[in-house]
């Protein structure tokens, strides 16, 4: 697997800057005769901006007006063979239910149908834009007041459009509008794809299908799975003891003791896999990794591995190791449905013409299978001087310059995948790559599938450029971090890659309102095993634990608080029902947000408790008569146990998407900042009281630094909340002054001996009354300076 070797990957943090997006054209489309900035109708009528959807749409002409869904509404599906479709409309009918809690009608094939939702598959659809991108996985949705209607060459672009409308009713409040309007819409690239290292790491078959489910969420489409791996180096260089996994079972004799003993998946495990790529528009990739990383071949076959077996690299000199991989291919190509296999051949040590053998041989023999071979790059490395000799009907993927760069694989003739490890490496709570996720304001502004760092980017939509990966590694096989850990660091840049994949910069929001989105809207249906782990800021209810007065079947009080965006929670019918979260332990609480489902309250009271016994009412709210969000602000007070209850006469039944508990707010935002100094230009204090998770601010590199806010008028400052860069501080003192000058500073909190980046939350007991209030630094981390993204004073 290429991650290490020696080569240590480039610091990489978030940027200090955002860029300002252009909104395409097409967003507010004008009728002919009006100005630029009217986005009037002519008569006068708004006309509909464009509808949020991750990735965003490439072309949207607004009209006016919208479509309300209705319970009931037909499903309408069309093509020459209507059984094509049948499941995809089943699947989305029962998707809209999940989504919006709107049950619609059965679906049916039919014509001339008026009014519901219409799914049209026509082979001869096209829009000259999207050109061949539009004619493979394009689609066309039509809005009006009476239907919704959408038309695609490929079952693929109907499965996106389908996505599209989902997404688009989620985000609207009451979900159960869509503006009216025109959106074509169709991906920049064909590849849009992500990689998962379950060879060193076993991921259940829930994991993997959800994997699958979430991609085509976010319209990516190639799920590369990484079936065999190998820890990188054994302890005093004994590969007995080495941890290795090959994760794919057959249920012949001739195979027994190939598999992994902790985990792996039989043919039935990957059929399922197949079936939900299937019904999600996904290419499953398979990856079987050899000459190098192959631990497993060579513990099963020992006389096949170079140092007499001890090692993780096949003998190339032998003619029968080339047969044996061969035969493992045979044995398993037959469960692959998709048209390609990627069979490494990366960081091999042997002599180069050994490798170029097996390049071609099992390139060549891929072929015979009836499948089209991928490939990591490291032809710069195994063959420096001459690579004319080696296959160049293999897709490359270009992860490492060192190993081969993008410019010399397209020079060379190869079609090639960004899989640029300095960029798109995950490697899980490691000191190396990006251990904590990628970097997602860097890849928001900057980053395009053509964009590779050490001046090796290629023209944007290149001819031999096929698309993009990111890659999860799972180099640290003996930590114990969980999937759903890794799903947290995946999560956090997949709408994020969706984005820059499918159009680009075309989104038209900031970094920020992108991330606000994206989080409105970060799991779809079907979802089973992960669960979302991106929390609102501020919020301090997400994933606590939920009671409720009662529970309708199939429901949980815990997912009005799982951070799913598809999940509720639904009561029984009852005289005022009530949900309920535990904080865990008394917080300050400033202001509460419920996402009524269609079973609203029209009256209910948010209540607090400190003992889940005794409660008194801090808010209320009468006269509600819709679904949607609905926020409460009331006096700072402190609690454990927050909850909404019900004040209607007579019985009633409640339906809650999210029940939300938020922090005091934050006093510092936007208020005057300044520092001991700065490091560049751009860098500066306000950077970390803007609110923008994308900026920051960074002193000079020395320890006596400081950065410091007025609050403008004294405040009642009861928690401060640092957000480290790197440069982080090791020992530090927050500060306070009553006075507007700052000059007379006083310590209300001391921190020392801390060693890590990341969120510093400081608790002020009973809170201190200040008007100023600054973080002093006395010693650093690390050689930088002191670099904050958030400077946040909670009161």
């Amino acid at each position: 697997m290429p991650t290490s070797n020696g080569t240590t990957p480039p610091r990489l943090t978030r940027r200090s800057f955002v860029t300002a997006l252009a909104v395409t054209t097409a967003a507010t489309a004008l009728p002919v005769g009006l100005g630029a900035g009217a986005a009037r109708a002519a008569d006068g009528s708004a006309v509909n901006e464009r509808p949020v959807v991750i990735p965003a749409l490439q072309d949207w002409t607004g009209s006016t007006g919208r479509h309300r869904l209705e319970p009931g509404a037909p499903v309408v599906f069309e093509a020459a063979r209507p059984d094509q479709l049948l499941p995809l409309a089943r699947q989305f009918a029962a998707e809209i239910e999940e989504v919006t809690g709107i049950r619609p009608g059965a679906p049916r094939a039919g014509r001339g149908v008026r009014g519901g939702l219409h799914l049209v598959l026509d082979p001869a659809d096209r829009h000259a834009p999207g050109g061949d991108r539009y004619a493979e996985e394009g689609y066309t949705l039509t809005v009006t007041a009476s239907a919704v209607t959408v038309t695609a060459p490929t079952r693929t672009g109907l499965y996106y459009g389908t996505r599209s409308v989902l997404q688009i009713l989620l985000r609207s409040d009451g979900r159960r509008e869509l503006p009216t309007g025109t959106a074509y819409d169709w991906p920049d690239y064909k590849l849009r794809g992500f990689m998962l290292d379950v060879g060193r790491r076993y991921f259940t078959p829930g994991y993997v299908r959800d994997q699958l489910r979430l991609m085509g969420w976010f319209k990516l489409n190639d799920l590369q799975l990484h079936l065999n791996d190998n820890e990188i180096s054994p302890a005093g260089g004994d590969w007995s003891k080495a941890y290795d996994a090959f994760r794919l079972r057959s249920d012949k004799p001739e195979w027994a003791g190939l598999a992994a003993a902790d985990g792996s998946y039989s043919r039935a495990d990957w059929d399922s896999f197949e079936d939900t790529a299937a019904a999600h528009a996904v290419q499953l990739t398979p990856e079987i990794d050899a000459p190098a990383h192959a631990r497993s071949f060579v513990r099963f076959r020992p006389e096949l591995g170079l140092k007499g077996g001890n090692s993780d690299h096949l003998d190339l000199a032998k003619p029968e190791t080339t047969d044996f991989m061969k035969k493992v291919f045979d044995e398993f190509a037959p469960w692959f449905r998709s048209p390609e296999i990627h069979y490494g051949a990366d960081e091999y040590t042997g002599p180069e013409s050994q490798y170029r053998g097996y390049f071609n041989a099992m390139a060549a023999h891929l072929r015979t299978l009836g499948k089209h071979p991928r490939a990591w790059g490291s032809l710069t490395h195994m063959a420096p001087l001459d690579t004319s000799g080696y296959d160049r009907d293999v897709t490359i993927h270009s992860w490492n310059n060192g190993w081969y760069g993008p410019k010399a694989a397209t020079a060379d003739g190869y079609e090639i995948v960004n899989t640029n490890d300095g960029l798109l490496y995950v490697v899980p709570f490691a000191t190396y790559y990006h251990p904590n996720g990628l970097d997602g304001p860097y890849l928001y502004e900057s980053w395009a599938p053509h964009v590779f760092p050490g001046g090796q980017s290629l023209e944007p939509h290149h001819p031999k450029l096929r698309g993009a990966m990111s890659a999860v590694w799972n180099d640290l096989v003996h930590a114990t971090y969980t999937q759903q850990a890794v799903h947290g660091l995946v999560e956090k840049t997949f709408g994020t890659l969706a984005q820059k994949m499918w159009s680009g910069s075309g989104a038209g929001l900031s970094y920020r309102d992108f991330t606000a989105e994206l989080r409105r809207g970060i799991a779809g249906p079907g979802l089973t095993t992960v669960t979302p782990t991106l929390a609102e800021p501020d919020q301090i209810s997400f994933d606590a634990p939920a009671t409720a007065s009662s529970t309708a079947d199939g429901s949980r009080p815990a997912y009005a608080t799982d951070g799913s965006p598809v999940t509720r929670w639904t009561s029984e019918p009852e005289r005022k029902p009530w949900l309920a979260v535990d904080l865990g332990e008394s917080r300050p609480i400033g202001s509460v947000r419920v996402e009524w489902g269609q079973e609203y309250a029209t009256a209910y009271a948010v209540e607090v408790s400190d003992d889940g016994d005794t409660w008194r009412s801090v808010a209320e709210r009468t006269g509600r008569d819709r679904a949607g969000w609905d926020e409460l602000t009331f006096p700072a007070t402190t609690a454990r146990h927050v909850r909404v209850r019900g004040q209607e006469r007579g019985e009633v039944r409640y339906s809650v998407w999210s029940l939300q508990v938020y922090d005091l707010p934050d006093l510092a935002l936007g208020r005057p900042t300044t520092a001991s100094s700065v490091e560049t230009s751009t860098l500066t204090a306000p950077n970390a009281t803007d609110g923008d998770p994308a900026t920051r601010w960074a002193s000079l590199y020395t320890d006596s630094q400081w950065i410091a806010v007025d609050l403008e008028q004294t405040r009642t400052v009861r928690r401060i909340v640092l957000d480290w860069e790197t440069a982080a501080g090791r020992d530090y003192d927050i500060q306070v002054s009553a006075d507007a000058t700052g000059s007379d500073w006083r310590t209300v909190a001391e921190r020392r001996g801390r060693t890590t980046a990341g969120v510093d939350a400081i608790d002020l007991d009973g809170g201190v009354e200040a008007r100023r209030v600054r973080m002093l630094g006395l010693k650093r981390q690390t050689s930088y300076g002191y670099s904050l993204y958030r400077f946040e004073v909670r009161g």
